[in-house]
């Protein structure tokens, strides 16, 4: 392949949480008396790391979300995550051609380290990744659309940045990914192709990613 480090996001890459995160997203935020509906919070929320969800409410309504809204949130999702997560369709078979053909990998994610490890607990993803090839947010000061986790990621794997390839669901996670001078795959399954600008490339079926690395 012509990379030397698959970078994946993992929240609609690798698990198919989007749709529940987002659905008991914007649920919550209802109940706190901001409004939402599950394709606004797809819209401003989706791939972005918690503290923008507490930044745009800030912005936007004066108001600061409850001091328990993490938590209170995290408890829902990985509940929900037990009962009906599952892999994206494909994902399995692309982490094993990449093992077959040797090439590294890693996920890099806007999520924790509960969330990510809770999803790939539930959905059987967890023996595909050793806990060094983990990343999250909360490794950096700064989360997506800032370069910093992918660059972090790319540091800690011991790859040059323009060897990486990300590949990315959300826009916020494409620009981070531009951001940080690597090539980015965009998966379109749930983002339409216009939202995904500066991608190097757009598929929408993961079973497709690995021939697209040659």
């Amino acid at each position: 392949m012509r990379y030397d480090l698959v970078i994946f996001d993992n929240d609609g890459v690798l698990v198919d949480s989007e749709p529940i995160s987002n659905r008991l997203l914007a649920g919550y935020l209802t109940e706190l008396g901001h409004p939402t509906s599950y394709e606004e919070s797809l819209r401003d929320y989706m791939g972005a790391a918690m503290h923008r969800v507490h930044d745009l409410v800030k912005e936007r309504t004066g108001q600061r979300l409850p001091d328990d809204f993490d938590d209170v949130f995290h408890a829902r999702v990985f509940a929900a995550f037990e009962r009906e997560l599952k892999p994206v369709a494909g994902a399995v078979d692309v982490l094993e051609r990449l093992v077959t053909d040797g090439v590294p990998y890693c996920v890099a994610s806007s999520g924790s380290h509960a969330r990510i490890r809770t999803g790939h607990r539930a959905t059987g993803l967890d023996e595909w990744f050793e806990e060094q090839w983990v990343f999250s947010s909360e490794d950096v000061g700064r989360g997506k659309p800032a370069p910093d986790l992918f660059l972090y990621a790319a540091e800690q794997m011991g790859v040059a940045p323009e060897r990486c390839v990300v590949v990315e669901d959300s826009p916020l996670g494409v620009r981070a990914g531009v951001a940080a001078g690597m090539d980015v795959y965009g998966f379109t399954a749930m983002t339409p192709a216009e939202r995904l600008v500066g991608a190097t490339q757009l598929f929408g079926d993961m079973r497709e990613l690995p021939d697209l690395l040659v």
